[in-house]
């Protein structure tokens, strides 16, 4: 794992501390949620820091630092820093694990360019230019976590403010540039709506992005200086990024929603969680949370796509982050609105907890679909476009069975950085039974055909029975 730090003064509404940068770590028919019941789970409580704990974020020499984990066997590895590891300060960047391995480190605060990590030669070390982030640019600064998704073809999806472009990062060649996105409204921090890239099928010819929520022009500013907060937006577009002509499509959530998490869910569905109703992101710039999850099925029609999901009692607005967990649920933290951790006198106070959200597919109604894989390793090595098996048990099977595999995300601000879900070939299954009588399962997966579809690293793998997936078993693919 390759993690940078970094650190600036104070700006948009941003807490002058450190941003991480993170290399790695660590469809079927879909089972109508409204059906089976998510859950939210028990609050877990963590302790407060000390006062000096909390005002040492800001850190004193990470500007360019990058700090690098190897896991060992012993317990002893631990964190190695480089400093300087980056070319420039990077405040609010957004980073892609590339083919090869390497990560690309793009934007930032006051950095209208990119660079890679590691830098294998003096010319890599340098930071490129991208005119992108330079006519994204507003007066609220709205281009900063730009989304940055790999496409299937090698190249660089980078959505900033309002637009997109393909990038060719070998060459700093525009491929293609995209469409403005329906009404032009920004939604890049600190307007902050997020983005995923929707599963990529067993071909990996297609790729669709999906970009949801964030707030209108002048909600950082009007929040800063009048203490009002404007409606939070509405609508998600989504565009085919691999179509000769692509044009956006407008789609509308059951509720708007700036600073939500959109993560994708191991059966290919989609869950926006956490944020507000007005506002933006920023130091006590938004109001009204929104606790409702939504979960949005990419497969279903046109208008029954989203479908609302319990609520939870705690508001989750600026610094609240969501991640999957390998059975499923979903580890929800955070929240913290404040220059410093206020936990009393204030109207949304510091959150320190930690709850796990269950989606349908974890109710009780449903566990007879529920896979489990039989496995002995962990990790298990996969290499490109190579052939494995998965045994499994389960008490209901299905005519749809697939096999998917999740990057595991690191979310911040908004942004799942690394997300990406691949839905795998597999062969018909067949069936075993054992002396007991039971009944053991296998199929046929074919790993991804190159690190263009899945760059190199850890990946979750699932097997999904109607929707319904197994707890993923880890595997390394290089």
């Amino acid at each position: 794992m390759v993690e940078a730090t970094v650190e600036d003064g104070p700006g948009t509404g941003a807490e002058g501390g450190e941003e991480v940068v993170t290399e790695a770590i660590l469809w079927a028919r879909q089972w109508e949620l409204s059906q089976p019941k998510a859950l939210w789970g028990r609050q877990l409580p963590l302790s407060r820091p000390k006062s000096e704990e909390v005002e040492g974020y800001a850190g004193t020499g990470a500007k360019r630092a990058v700090r690098k984990f190897i896991p060992c066997d012993n317990g002893r590895c631990d964190w190695n820093e480089i400093n300087p590891g980056l070319a420039v300060r990077r405040w609010y960047a957004t980073n892609q694990i590339l083919p090869d391995g390497r990560a690309i480190i793009v934007g930032g605060r006051r950095q209208f360019n990119y660079e890679f990590y590691p830098k294998s030669d003096f010319t890599s070390s340098k930071p490129i230019s991208l005119r992108l982030l330079v006519k994204t640019r507003d007066k609220e600064e709205n281009n900063l976590y730009p989304f940055v998704h790999l496409n299937v073809d090698g190249n660089l999806f980078i959505f900033s403010n309002n637009r997109a472009i393909l990038l060719d990062y070998k060459k700093n060649v525009v491929v293609r540039s995209y469409p403005v996105l329906t009404n032009g409204e920004p939604r890049n921090y600190p307007s902050s709506g997020s983005s995923v890239l929707l599963p990529l099928n067993p071909s990996g010819s297609e790729a669709e992005v999906l970009v949801c929520g964030g707030a209108p022009k002048g909600s950082f500013n009007n929040a800063q200086t009048q203490k009002t907060y404007f409606g939070a937006l509405n609508t998600c577009g989504r565009i085919k990024i691999t179509d000769k002509s692509p044009s956006w499509s407008t789609e509308t959530m059951p509720m708007a929603r700036v600073m939500g998490d959109m993560l994708l869910l191991p059966n290919g569905q989609v869950l926006i969680i956490n944020g507000a109703g007005a506002g933006t992101a920023g130091w006590e710039n938004a109001r009204e949370p929104v606790l409702r999850p939504v979960i949005y099925n990419p497969d279903a029609s046109p208008g029954a796509r989203f479908h609302v999901q319990s609520s939870s009692r705690t508001p989750r607005l600026y610094h609240s982050s969501a991640i999957v967990l390998r059975d499923g649920r979903v580890l929800v933290g955070g929240s913290n609105p404040h220059i410093y951790y206020n936990f009393t006198g204030v109207r949304y106070p510091t959150e320190l907890s930690l709850e796990s959200f269950s989606p349908g597919y974890l109710d009780s109604g449903v566990s007879g679909y529920r896979p489990v894989i039989l496995s002995s390793m962990s990790p298990l090595n996969l290499s490109y476009n190579n052939k494995f098996s998965l045994r499994f048990t389960m008490k209901v099977l299905s005519d749809v069975i697939t096999v998917t595999m999740l990057a595991p995300s690191f979310t911040t601000h908004s942004f799942s950085m690394n997300q990406r879900l691949l839905v795998l070939r597999t062969t018909n299954v067949t069936v075993t039974v054992t002396g007991s009588g039971s009944k053991v399962y296998e199929i046929g997966v074919t790993a991804p055909l190159t690190s263009a579809l899945a760059p190199p690293g850890y990946y979750m793998v699932f097997v999904v029975n109607e929707g319904i997936p197994s707890e993923g078993i880890w595997v390394h693919i290089q």
